[in-house]
Order: C-alpha cells, then structure tokens, then sequence
C-alpha cells in the first residue's frame, strides 16, 4: 500500500469547546498538508462532541460518544476509510486507558504530555507498544524547533565536549490566580491530584524541562535532589520546584521551575555549559540560539541559515527573518510521526530509537522524573536515584 499518494487520516480524543491544547494539535497535524481530521470523540459531554464536529465540518457519524465506541467502530471500517492515528489531548489522568483502547484496536497513537497518571500506567504502556509494534508519539513540542535540534546536533556531534553544567528553567504566573475556583478548565484539572497525579507544576512543566535537556544534551539525570512548595491555600500539589542535578557525564545542573513566579509568562530557558563551548536556547525567542566559545565574541544564530545544521534545516519551512514558534514546533512533531506511520503502513517500519519525535520511553522517563522528585522532596529533600 503506497501511503506517501494520500493524506493520513486523524482521530481525535478530547480537544473540545472550552479547551486549549485539542486546537493547538489540529493546527499543528495539518500544517503541512499531510494530515485531515476525519473523526472524534471530542469530550465526556456528547453535546461538546456533537457542536464541535459541526464546527470542524466533520460528518456527524464518526463524532463519538466515547473512546470505546471510537476505537471499535473506526476498526470496523475499510482500511480505506479508517482512521490512520488518533491524539489523544485530554487531561493525562485518561491517556493510558485511551491509548490502550486504540493500540489494543490496532491504531497509531500521539499523545500529549504527560503521559500517564501513575508511573505503573507508564511502565505498562512502554510494553504494550513495544508488543504492539505501532507508532506512539509524544508531543514535547520543544523538541520541535529548529535551533533546539541545532544545538542537539552540537553536543551529539561532540563538538560542544563533556557536559559540566545545566540551567533549566520554566516560570510562569499562570496559577498565581485560584483559577481552579473561578470555573477555568485548565486550571481545575491541573490542580487536581485525581486528575494530575501526584505532580503538579512538576508534570506540566517540569517533565518539559527533563526532556529538552537530556534531548540536546543526550546526557541523562542519574541522580536528583529537590524542594518543593505550595503556595496558595487549598491546594495540595506544587506550584514551585527547586531541583539539583547530577548527570551520567559527571555534570551537574539546577531545574527550576515554577507556576506562581509574578510576571513570567513562558519562561522555558535552556543553558548549558560544556568543555567546549555553551549554548543558551529562550522558548520566548525561540528563533536565537546563543553559542559561546572561551575566548572568542558570544555568537547569536539565527534560523533558516545555511551555516545550520541538516537536522535545524530540515525542520525550517520559511526564510530568515520570518518568525517560526509555537505552533510550528509541533507541527514537528507531527512531520516526524507522519513518516513513521507512512513507513510502517507500506511495509518498512523504523526503529524506534530512529524516530525524530519524543517516544513512549520519553514518557515514561517524565513520569520517572514526577515520581522521584516527589520522593527526594518526602523524605527531606534528600539525593535519589533515577
């Protein structure tokens, strides 16, 4: 079956009216014109799904009730006529049992982070789609960007050296207001232990921070020591995360992370200092990325430049001086899980250590993140193992 003649077909689980990321993600698939939604199941509330597929002009009897219901009857069309993949874009206290659901009905799955609830639900999805053989993506957007893959070519390359500091960061003021108590979705769940799990900043953000580091750096956390705080009454998961690092290399680095620092928008930051050189990446400006060498003038490049690397050109899709971002990241992502799908369709599946996308085992390495930092701070903000 020659895939690479048609656009991929797209199913959707959460993302409906009153949500941010399901848009973001539609966006993103489509970008490129090799992906068109055909089918969902937008919400829990069948109302949601039914006003949402009318307005994504999609046909009202492949807009589904539940996952379930999704999973069975788009298995039960013509392979012709099916979806390829479904994203899963609801809060992650359902990710495992929704991709479950479609991997167990042989469908390829992306799905948002973080991956699971519960680090067991983790492990356990890492072998079912290593049985399954299927593509699952998970979308760490950061990744995406064109200087990000730049910089992972430096270090990957060994011309940047042996890894002797990380600075990470990511502040925002986005729960510095109770929005949980006045009616904000986003804020309610987040919140939440039942839905959350027992990280809160650290699964929202924090999981972002571990994955672009050990990506660029292809350096892992052996060990952590963390603090963390809760601010706001009648909250019970953290807000604020202090972390010191130590890596495989022999580095050392500080996380900092935080959803109730004043005035902070997006601020995801990446600094690392090597033998060889350092580079500083900003999600802010993410169409710069500084380079320094001992002794010679700071270098600030910029995109779609032909002195960049294949992995940063091959993931630029306009000329210089025209800003890529937020959407475009992912969109990445999507390109990436396209080929992948494409080549597993027609016979020739890729290894997955070969695919240009995060993967179940970056997942599953976020909520390793979650649940250790949660332990160090438990028992006195001691150093554990990762």
């Amino acid at each position: 079956m020659d895939s690479w003649k048609r656009k991929l077909r797209m199913g959707m689980v959460g993302g409906g009216q009153g949500a941010f990321i399901g848009g973001v993600h539609r966006i993103a698939a489509t970008l490129d014109q090799q992906v068109q939604l055909v089918a969902g199941c937008f919400s829990q509330d069948p109302a949601n799904t039914r006003i949402t597929g009318e307005q994504l002009y999609l046909d009202p009897a492949r807009c589904y009730d539940t996952a379930q219901e999704m999973a069975v009857a788009e298995a039960k069309l013509p392979e012709d006529k099916r979806v390829d993949f479904v994203s899963i874009v609801t809060p992650n206290v359902s990710h495992f049992a929704i991709a479950k659901t479609f991997l167990d009905a042989g469908f390829h799955v992306v799905c948002d982070k973080p991956m699971t609830h519960t680090l067991d639900e983790a492990k356990e999805l890492a072998i079912l789609v290593e049985k399954s053989g299927l593509v699952f993506a998970l979308t760490h957007n950061y990744t995406g960007h064109p200087l990000v893959r730049h910089a992972r070519h430096l270090f990957h390359s060994g011309e940047m050296g042996t890894v002797r500091k990380v600075l990470v960061e990511y502040l925002q003021d986005f729960l510095m207001v109770p929005h949980e108590k006045l009616g904000q979705k986003q804020a309610a769940w987040r919140v939440d232990p039942a839905q959350a799990g027992i990280g809160g900043t650290m699964g929202d953000v924090g999981t972002h921070c571990v994955n672009l580091l050990e990506y660029v750096t292809g350096d892992p956390i052996t060990e952590l020591c963390a603090d963390k705080s809760t601010f706001l009454p009648d909250r019970t998961l953290d807000e604020d995360v202090n972390a010191l690092l130590r890596f495989r290399g022999g580095g050392k680095g500080v996380l900092s992370i935080s959803q109730v620092a004043t005035g902070e928008e997006n601020g995801l930051i990446l600094r690392v200092y090597a033998s060889e050189g350092a580079i500083k990446w900003a999600h802010e400006n993410p169409n710069y990325l500084e380079v320094y060498r001992y002794g010679e003038p700071r270098q600030t490049l910029t995109r779609a430049q032909g002195y960049l690397s294949e992995p940063a050109a091959a993931s630029t899709r306009i000329p210089p001086g025209h800003p890529e971002g937020y959407l475009e990241g992912f969109a990445t992502i999507y390109v990436g899980v396209v080929e992948a799908i494409r080549r597993h369709i027609d016979g020739n599946p890729m290894n997955t250590e070969d695919y240009g996308f995060p993967t179940v085992y970056d997942g599953l390495r976020g909520m390793q993140f979650i649940y250790k930092t949660v332990e160090s701070c438990n028992s006195g903000s001691t150093w554990v193992k990762m």
